[in-house]
């Protein structure tokens, strides 16, 4: 993936349910939906314990009903990268790059049915990042 060859400044990688999965299912990805995120100074710890405790379980279970075939987290240590964090969402298709924000947004509803705990978390989520960027690409076979 094009966007992939800048990440040598790159230090760190979380997975959810890593790239074997995609030959585990048979299933290759077409498009990958990038977010690009930069913590607030001060926040780093606090933001990647925000990614495993709140955002993997959402991505995992968004996962188990189909919503896409991975995702990985990189980090960047690098001070002069304008991103600490670049979640990548492989997608099998045009039907789940459309469908992923609204996949996400329901199996973060199916683990927190509670809508103002749920927007208590997001409130919580702004104190610690902002958002950089998005991009869509076409994976290169």
């Amino acid at each position: 993936m094009i966007a992939l060859l800048g990440l040598a400044c790159v230090h760190g990688k979380a997975s959810v349910d890593h790239a074997n999965d995609v030959n585990a299912n048979n299933v290759a990805g077409q498009f990958a939906r990038i977010f690009y995120w930069k913590a607030k100074p001060g926040k780093l710890e606090q933001y990647n314990r925000y990614i495993r405790e709140h955002a993997e379980p959402i991505d995992h279970e968004a996962q188990r009903r189909g919503a896409f075939v991975s995702v990985t987290t990189y980090f960047s240590a690098d001070t002069l990268s304008p991103w600490t964090h670049m979640r990548v969402f492989i997608l099998k298709d045009s039907a789940q790059l459309v469908a992923l924000p609204d996949a996400l947004s329901a199996a973060g509803a199916r683990l927190e049915p509670d809508s103002v705990k749920r927007r208590i978390n997001g409130e919580y989520s702004a104190t610690l990042r902002d958002r950089v960027g998005e991009a869509v690409v076409t994976l290169l076979r």
